[in-house]
């Protein structure tokens, strides 16, 4: 048999409905209970990138190279704009070559502090000549530190030129081409990183309080499953803005498998409390056109009974606010209940 595995679904009910061992299937089922779920309120979030920045110039200098551009995925530390560095390699040698002299300077003058030192111990020379070289020895050692100073600085500049990605990322905007001069401070590339999420949401002044006791909220995914995520992190705003009167809140999310993308708008479910629920797991609910129900077993059979539906929690479950009381029990395969209830209706008839 082929077709749609909807219609062999159904088609396989059909047949178990006319079946005369279906009297006997064993139906599963749990009971209803009250159960203390968190009160929330649904707001309008923004996705945010908690890593976004623009890089700028560090020196001056004329840009031979743009390696990305918007939407190119840069890894941390790669170079993503070079600038002419001729001046700052010679700034360099230079710098190494003092450096070289200074380490001459130095090496001699511990030498002849040395010699000089072994000589007043057999009184040859005066105590003057070996403070003299002592003096001469100390700025020999100054002078080298001086010298290893302006090699650092000069390599420094020359770092400048290759400017490198700070964190890994994506390309949202470039501000410079090849050829152009910049200066320090000269805005050249922005991006952000899709590692680190956060969602903002302006809260109401008159849930903050609760917030700042639960500590919790979630995120609602894109998406018609209803899957959310739960915040790692609630940091909510010192102060209220003064025209809408509420408060900046920050979730910082985990990593997630559904990618999200900064500006993107989702839905944040705010936990202020807790409240009792009548809750059913959500697989014993069904559907029929417009009608929500669930099929109750008793002691005196199978019963299906209309219900008005809430939403659904953690966990898999689903709030019941009308229709059910606690303890009562509940079929947790629908079809298997339809089936059993169709058999005992047709027994009765031929009674």
């Amino acid at each position: 048999m082929t077709g749609h595995p909807s219609t062999l679904y159904w088609s396989l009910v059909l047949l178990l409905l006319w079946s005369p061992g279906a009297q006997a299937l064993d139906l599963n089922t749990a009971p209803v209970a009250r159960v203390a779920v968190p009160v929330e309120t649904v707001l309008a979030g923004l996705v945010e990138a908690v890593n976004q920045s623009t890089v700028a110039a560090q020196t001056a200098g004329r840009v031979t190279e743009v390696r990305f551009d918007v939407d190119d995925y840069v890894p941390k530390g790669t170079v993503i704009v070079q600038l002419r560095d001729t001046e700052q390699q010679a700034g360099l040698a230079k710098a190494d070559s003092g450096l070289q002299d200074a380490r001459a300077r130095y090496q001699k003058a511990a030498d002849d502090l040395h010699r000089k030192q072994v000589l007043l111990k057999e009184q040859a020379v005066s105590k003057s000549t070996v403070d003299a070289a002592n003096a001469e020895y100390k700025s020999a050692q100054a002078g080298l530190a001086a010298a290893r100073a302006q090699v650092a600085t000069a390599r420094e500049q020359l770092e400048h030129t290759q400017i490198r990605a700070p964190y890994s990322g994506i390309v949202v905007k470039r501000t410079v081409e090849p050829g152009e001069t910049v200066q320090p401070g000269t805005p050249l590339m922005t991006g952000l990183s899709l590692d680190a999420l956060r969602v903002s949401v302006q809260v109401p002044q008159s849930l903050v309080a609760s917030l700042r006791r639960t500590q919790a909220a979630s995120v609602l995914l894109p998406g018609a499953d209803g899957t959310r995520v739960a915040a790692q992190k609630v940091t909510i705003a010192p102060r209220a803005d003064a025209d809408s009167h509420t408060f900046l809140v920050r979730l910082q999310l985990p990593t997630l498998e559904q990618p999200l993308y900064p500006g993107m708008s989702v839905k944040v479910a705010v936990t202020t409390g807790t409240t009792q629920r009548l809750l059913v797991p959500v697989q014993a609910v069904v559907h029929r056109s417009e009608v929500t129900g669930v099929y109750v077993v008793d002691a005196s059979g199978i019963h299906l009974r209309q219900v008005r539906a809430g939403r659904v929690v953690a966990g898999g479950r689903q709030e019941i606010l009308a229709g059910l009381s606690a303890g009562e029990d509940v079929a947790l395969d629908p079809v298997a209940a339809a089936i059993a209830l169709k058999n005992a209706q047709g027994e009765a008839r031929h009674e």
